[in-house]
């Protein structure tokens, strides 16, 4: 796909090719260095985090929980691995279809990659009612951030420990 091409599969689900350079929706660290800074912070959480799972593993221990720390851990490695390595294995994919190890290398060196993104779910894409205050008549779009399968995992886990595991933390 080219940056920005998208597949409509229902009205409220989108596969929406677009690549993101530094974290959630969009926000940057830093520029070059920062990026470099939030991979090698990505990877020492994730080591963190498969220690910590290891330390607290035990037969009394919840199965859904471990799901949950399963899901973010497997989620940032995915992340992981996409802002490591994507730039080195595709060239540029704006105007054109990016391809898979070019002659030419890719775009990025090593830990500079973007993460791509593709699934858009714009629930509602209305306008607001025009007897509301201040934004009546202005276009809505109730839940705009496009993301990938890494984010999804990490937010669903997340959700289940904030709202079925948080005792099991303390």
């Amino acid at each position: 796909m080219v940056l920005g091409q998208e597949f409509q599969i229902f009205d409220w689900f989108i596969i929406h090719f677009t690549e993101n350079n530094g974290m959630a929706f969009g926000i940057e660290f830093g520029g070059l260095s920062g990026k470099i800074l939030l991979t090698i912070f990505r990877i020492v959480v994730v080591i963190l985090g498969m220690l910590y799972v290891k330390k607290i593993i035990r037969p009394a221990f919840p199965n859904g929980a471990l799901i949950a720390i399963g899901l973010i851990i497997g989620g940032a490695i995915g992340n992981i691995i996409d802002s490591s390595f994507y730039g080195l294995i595709f060239n540029e994919s704006y105007n054109n279809v990016a391809s898979f190890l070019p002659n030419s290398g890719g775009y990025a060196p090593l830990l500079q990659g973007k993460v791509v993104d593709m699934f858009y779910f714009p629930l509602i894409n209305d306008h607001l009612p025009n007897w509301m205050p201040i934004f009546g008549g202005e276009h809505f779009i109730f839940f705009r951030p496009v993301f990938n399968i890494a984010d999804a995992g990490i937010s669903v886990g997340v959700f289940l420990i904030l709202i079925f595991y948080r005792e099991t933390f303390n």
